[in-house]
Order: structure tokens, then C-alpha cells, then sequence
């Protein structure tokens, strides 16, 4: 059993509809009710914020204090509003994978975030979070055949595949596997597909499924192209949908040159999975009328439209079994001060999210092999436990695992992670490579203002055509 209400879907799907046809003061409208609803809430019923908002009960969203995800996870049992959410318990759970997309104590949907601030995460979902992610995604995905996704909104006629990290309840593929449960005619036309295995290998998987639609991280469907190009994969896509790193000019150019497709971008994070959908006009419009986003300085302070912030506070309108109020997302956003032409009444925006780069090593016969980022990620914070560090290509043949002094790890945790990449690198083919540790050492930040944690050397992540300069998503 997973966590699905057809009928709270039903009735989200018609507001959301109406938000599309009125004015932008709609938006704003539904933004001021809901934000009070959730204060309301998170006031009375959890005992961290009680104590965070005390005597700010009349004050304005942005006089409020800031949250962040260590202090939120190091005090759960009072942030959470139902004393049903034990953290042990979520974890046990979560420990194990065959549980994915299962319903919690039968009414809740649980995913784990990556530990790229240093802290991984454990995120609930009930059946009215779900209803208003469900209708989000349904309803204003774009799409560059219209009259077809009208006739499938529920792409029965596609045979799709996803590809990324499936080791583990993280929410793209617990969302991708619920799918596939409460849409049984699905079931076997979609597919998940390891990102942890040899390139070789998922391409061959992928060609034999031949899916018509791929779901994955840009730096993976970058890799897939560049394969395509030569000549060592063929795929027959319609859509490529992409999400969860910065997705740069390059990057679309060589996935729809490689994979003969549409590119579709996306931007969501477990914190709030359908945070902005591209749309016809190449947007990301923010489903403001769900959730808000503030760019602010290092002060927190707004920043405005059509500058880059410090950072991005989030506000999860939607869940109000965790409140997430002005919490710190991390990524840098810009919104564009000029309506889109599309004439959505939704904000647009750029984002300058993940950008760490793919490592490209020399395989049997020369071939490359590409060690994406997502996957070296894993590895470390699946296997090793490490959240804060940086991987860094040194030359052809060498990886540098750097931790900094803050974590207090020692040797012990650098061979640890060593010895994962060691396992990981060779299973995947590379040949020759040295993974070395250094301790205490300074991690760089990236043009994000996040940690970039995998660094290839001089840029032999990219596309050979990547412009450097700052990422449009």
C-alpha cells in the first residue's frame, strides 16, 4: 500500500486549474491564506516552532527566524506534529529498500535527502502533501505535444525509464515507484535503472528497453548522449526530463543533439518535490500558489528581482507535518523581472543549484568512463558515510578524497571513503586509478555559493562545448 487520496487530488487539481485562468493576485491570495494556515498549525503543534516564533505571532514572513536542516533533523520530535514520527523508526524503516513508496504506519511516504549541506535529511509526506505535489506535476507539466498529453495525461502510451540513485528511499525514485502503484496499466511500461552500475552496462539495459522517455539528472543524460554521438548507443526518445543539478545551455544542446529529443527541465527538492516545471517559452515558473522561495543576502535580507541571492529560503505550503518555514535551501535564484511570454501568472526564475562535474577516466581499449556525480555522491554517503567533502580529479589517473577538519573524522573515515571509491572505480572499469586522502583541507565553493563536491580535472566534465560561466537551469 502506498500513500495516494484520489479525491483531495481531484479537488487540488480544479484550484490549481483556477490559478491558471485568473489573475496573479490569485496566486498571491492562496499564498497569504495558506501561510497563515501553516503558522497556525506549526505554532500549535510543534513544539520547536512554538518556541522559535514566540511573541512573533503578528510578524510579517520575513521578520521570521531562519531554519536549517541540522537543527530541524537534531530536534525531529519537536519539529514533527505527529508524535506518531519517531525518528528511529523512520530510520529503521527507511534501512530497509525493499520498502520503497510503502505507506508508513499506512498514511505517510517517506524519502531521505542527500547530505550535500553536511546533514542528510528525512522527509514525510501525508495524503494532503501528496494530493498537491500529484496535481503540480499533472497539471502544469509542460509539454511540446499538447494534444497527445491531453488525450495520456497519464503517459500510458510511453514506455519510460529513470535513471538514478535507486539504493535508497530518495524521492525522485519513490515517487517514480509509487507511480507505477497507484497507476497499475503503468507498471509495465516504466523502469528504474541503477545509476551506482558501469556505464557499459546501463546502456545496454537502457537499449534493451528502448523507453521512449527518460527521466534523469542532466550530467547522466549528458553522458548518454555523448555515447550516442558515438555511435555506442541507440536510443529512440521522444522526451528526456531532467532535474536535481543545474542543467547549463551546453549541457540541453548536446542531450538534444545526442538523443534526438525534446528536453524538458525541472526544478524540485525533497523539501518540496515540484518546486518549478519549464514551460513552452524555456521558464521555470515557480508553483507559488504551494510554496514560496526568497532569494536573500548573506544577511537573509530580500534580494531583488533580476539579482542572484546568497541563498534561497524556502516555505513548504503544503506539509504540515513537518513545517518547513523560511528554511534554508542553500541554492542561489534569480527572478526574472520581465513576464514570460507563455502569460503564466507564475514567477519565473533562473537557478544555480548543483554543479559539480563528471569525471571522466580511461577504461579497456581506451574507452572513457564516465563517473558521474550523483553516483560518487552516493557511494560516499551510502557506503562511507561521508557528507562533507570534495572529490577532486588531479590528473588522469588520480582522485583526491578532501575532508575538512569541522567533521573531527580522522583516518579512519578518509579510508573508509577511499576504499568505497577504490571498489566503485573499478567496478565501473577505469583501470590504473589512484584514489588518495587528504584531511583537514579547505573544501572550495562553487559559483553557486554551495560546496562543489566533485571537481573533474580542467573541466573534463563538461561538454567539450560548456561555456564557463554561471549555470542556467
Amino acid at each position: 500500500m502506498t500513500v495516494f487520496d484520489p479525491l483531495r487530488t481531484a479537488s487540488v487539481a480544479m484550484d490549481v486549474m483556477a490559478v491558471g485562468a485568473g489573475p496573479a493576485g490569485g496566486v498571491a491570495a492562496r499564498q497569504r491564506s495558506r501561510l497563515a494556515r501553516l503558522r497556525e498549525t506549526a505554532v500549535e503543534r510543534s513544539a520547536f516552532y512554538r518556541r522559535r516564533h514566540q511573541g512573533l505571532a503578528g510578524a510579517p514572513l520575513h521578520e521570521l527566524p531562519v531554519v536549517h536542516k541540522a537543527e530541524l533533523m537534531h530536534d525531529f520530535d519537536e519539529w514533527v506534529t505527529d508524535p506518531r514520527l519517531d525518528l528511529s523508526a523512520l530510520r529503521r524503516f527507511m534501512a530497509d529498500p525493499s520498502r520503497v513508496a510503502d505507506a508508513f504506519e499506512g498514511d505517510y511516504l517517506l524519502w531521505e535527502s542527500s547530505g550535500s549541506g553536511g546533514e542528510p535529511g528525512v522527509f514525510v509526506q501525508d495524503r494532503a502533501a501528496m494530493a498537491v505535489y500529484d496535481a503540480l506535476e499533472s497539471l502544469r507539466r509542460s509539454s511540446p505535444r499538447p494534444l497527445q498529453r491531453w488525450l495520456d495525461p497519464w503517459y500510458l502510451g510511453e514506455r519510460s525509464a529513470f535513471v538514478g540513485a535507486i539504493e535508497g528511499h530518495f524521492a525522485s525514485y519513490v515517487t517514480f515507484e509509487r507511480l507505477r502503484r497507484i497507476q497499475p496499466l503503468l507498471a509495465s511500461s516504466m523502469r528504474s535503472f541503477s545509476i551506482l552500475q558501469p556505464g557499459p552496462a546501463l546502456q545496454a539495459q537502457l537499449q534493451d528497453w528502448s523507453p521512449s522517455v527518460l527521466a534523469t539528472y542532466p550530467t547522466a543524460a549528458a553522458m548518454l548522449a555523448e555515447e550516442a554521438l558515438h555511435g555506442r548507443l541507440r536510443l529512440s526518445l521522444r522526451e528526456v526530463w531532467t532535474g536535481g543539478e543545474t542543467l547549463t545551455p551546453a549541457m540541453r544542446q548536446c542531450i538534444e543533439r545526442g538523443l534526438a529529443c525534446t528536453v524538458r527541465n525541472s526544478y524540485g527538492a525533497s523539501e518540496f518535490l515540484p518546486i518549478a516545471w519549464e514551460c513552452a517559452s524555456g521558464r521555470l515558473h515557480v508553483n507559488a500558489d504551494w510554496v514560496i522561495l526568497e532569494s536573500v543576502d548573506e544577511q537573509h535580507r530580500p534580494v531583488p528581482a533580476g539579482e542572484v541571492g546568497a541563498t534561497t529560503l524556502l516555505t513548504n505550503l503544503a506539509n504540515q507535518l513537518q513545517p518547513l518555514i523560511r528554511y534554508d535551501l542553500g541554492d542561489r535564484i534569480r527572478f526574472d523581472v520581465e513576464p514570460c511570454p507563455c502569460g503564466s501568472p507564475l514567477p519565473s526564475l533562473e537557478v544555480q543549484g548543483r554543479c559539480d562535474e563528471t569525471i571522466v577516466l580511461h577504461g579497456a581499449g581506451d574507452r572513457p568512463v564516465h563517473l558521474l556525480p550523483l553516483a560518487l555522491t552516493t557511494v560516499l554517503e551510502e557506503q562511507a558515510l561521508l557528507y562533507d567533502f570534495q572529490l577532486v580529479q588531479q590528473d588522469a589517473r588520480t582522485l583526491v578524497l578532501r575532508v575538512p577538519d569541522s567533521q573531527g573524522l580522522g583516518a579512519a573515515a578518509i579510508e573508509r571513503g577511499c576504499s568505497a571509491l577504490r571498489r566503485f572505480v573499478s567496478q565501473q572499469g577505469a583501470q590504473g586509478v589512484r584514489v588518495a586522502g587528504e584531511p583537514g583541507c579547505a573544501i572550495t565553493l562553487g559559483r553557486t555559493g554551495k560546496t562543489q563536491r566533485v571537481l573533474a580535472r580542467n573541466g573534463l566534465g563538461r561538454p567539450a562545448s560548456a561555456p564557463r560561466r554561471t549555470p542556467r537551469a
